[in-house]
C-alpha cells in the first residue's frame, strides 16, 4: 500500500454501488471535510490489504490520519457521540 494513501486526512475505500459508501462520503461532505476516495472495485490486492489491516471484508473502510475507524456505521456512531469532530481537527 502506498504511504500517500494513508497520510493525514480522511481516506475512504469504496465501491460505486455501495449505499454505505455513499452515506460515508455524504457525511464527510456535510462536515466540509475533503476525502481521498479510493475505488477498490476489482482491485484484489487492495481488498486483501484492507482485510489484513482492518479484519473486515466490506466497504467502506474509513481511515483518519492513517488509523482505521471501520465503516459508515462506526463513523456515524462516533459522530453521534461527538467524537468524530475532534478526530477531524474540528
Amino acid at each position: 500500500m502506498e504511504a500517500t494513501e494513508l497520510s493525514d486526512g480522511v481516506v475512504i475505500y469504496t465501491t460505486p454501488w455501495c449505499p454505505y459508501c455513499r452515506l460515508a462520503l455524504a457525511l464527510f461532505d456535510r462536515k466540509g471535510v475533503e476525502v481521498a476516495n479510493i475505488d477498490v472495485t476489482g482491485d484484489h490486492a487492495k481488498r486483501a490489504w484492507l482485510r489484513e489491516v482492518t479484519g473486515q471484508h466490506t466497504v467502506p473502510q474509513i481511515f483518519i490520519d492513517g488509523q482505521p475507524y471501520g465503516g459508515y456505521s462506526d463513523v456515524a456512531a462516533l459522530d453521534a457521540r461527538g467524537e468524530l469532530d475532534p478526530l477531524l481537527g474540528g
